[in-house]
């Protein structure tokens, strides 16, 4: 399905990957494809996508932090498979072309260094290495991340806790013993801006670099909508009440862990605000003036969500209507 504008200019947001699902339960298949000529290979280790360059890789990164100019990816053929005797395997789907796509992840004890592609590539922060992907690198590094965080997390049955099997080319685990399939979890997380006349509220947490600034959000709870999440949290952060209907924008995969996070506008039934000191550092209300300054990082103290995060476009769209 095509993207709307909006949403096509969002990183991580997938493009121009089949995911060829009827694939997966073709063993016969995925080997012959894993083995041809034409395969693409996303290389990952403990959750950091293998890049292009051989200078030193980034350290984590602060929520908030000016990131470097990101490196593409850099995609191995069928020679990945000689990296490791043991790896975990996702096949991403197929290109336009027809050509299969796989992600492997290799085990912490793998050394570049000591290892065929030394110098030809550093395994680099997600955020970093996300912020220079196009969409098809940054949907595909970004689906591989959630699914391999996922079977890291996801060993033993929930139901009986015996050790599960990987079947379906990675997007599913089986329990042999009580024979419950598990498959990949996505947690929605709702993350708004709520407005009122030409203010934004946005909110600030301890551990964020000083003078950021960012949307509210908040996971979705079982047996409420998006719009409901999204009220609730505001209130629940800020005590801020909102009782209008919200506006949904757009979407976006977010590989921390797997969350989808899900981008709405919410108009505010006045600005009184009152903190939750759990939740949030602080909260106020910048002008859209403001806001375009943050932006354009021309506010004298405050800096807006990086261009990597839904929030920045959640904001962005916001002022570019005013």
């Amino acid at each position: 399905m095509p993207l709307t504008p909006a949403a096509a200019d969002i990183p991580l947001v997938p493009a121009g990957l089949d995911r060829a699902a009827h694939r997966r339960r073709d063993p016969a298949w995925l080997e012959s494809a894993f083995a041809s000529n034409t395969v693409q290979i996303l290389v990952m280790r403990e959750g950091l996508p293998l890049v292009e360059g051989s200078g030193a890789a980034s350290g984590p990164q602060p929520v908030g932090a000016q990131l470097a100019p990101g490196r593409p990816l850099l995609w191995l053929g069928a020679q990945a498979a000689m990296l490791a005797p043991t790896f975990g395997r996702v096949f991403l789907g197929e290109t336009d072309k027809g050509s299969p796509v796989f992600a492997i992840e290799l085990p912490a004890s793998f050394s570049l260094d000591r290892s065929p592609i030394a110098g030809l590539g550093v395994f680099e922060d997600f955020r970093v290495a996300a912020s220079g992907l196009n969409g098809f690198d940054g949907g595909a590094a970004s689906t591989a991340r959630c699914v391999f965080e996922w079977h890291r997390r996801n060993s033993f049955c929930a139901n009986c806790g015996t050790r599960t099997q990987i079947e379906e080319a990675g997007w599913r685990r089986k329990c042999e013993d009580c024979g419950v399939e598990h498959y990949p979890r996505v947690d929605p997380v709702a993350i708004m801006l709520a407005v009122r006349g030409h203010k934004c509220l946005m909110g600030r947490q301890p551990a964020w670099r000083p003078g950021f600034w960012s949307c509210l959000s908040g996971f979705v709870e079982p047996g409420e909508t998006f719009e409901q999440a999204a009220a609730r949290e505001v209130f629940e952060e800020a005590g801020v009440r909102c009782t209008r209907p919200a506006e949904y924008l757009f979407c976006q995969p977010w590989p921390f862990l797997y969350s989808l996070m899900i981008g709405l506008i919410l108009e505010a039934d006045g600005e009184e605000i009152v903190i939750d000191p759990f939740e949030l550092e602080s909260a106020r209300w910048f002008t859209r003036a403001e806001a375009r300054a943050m932006l354009a990082g021309q506010h004298a103290e405050a800096f807006a969500p990086p261009r990597l995060a839904v929030a920045h476009h959640l904001l962005k769209t916001w002022v570019e209507r005013g």
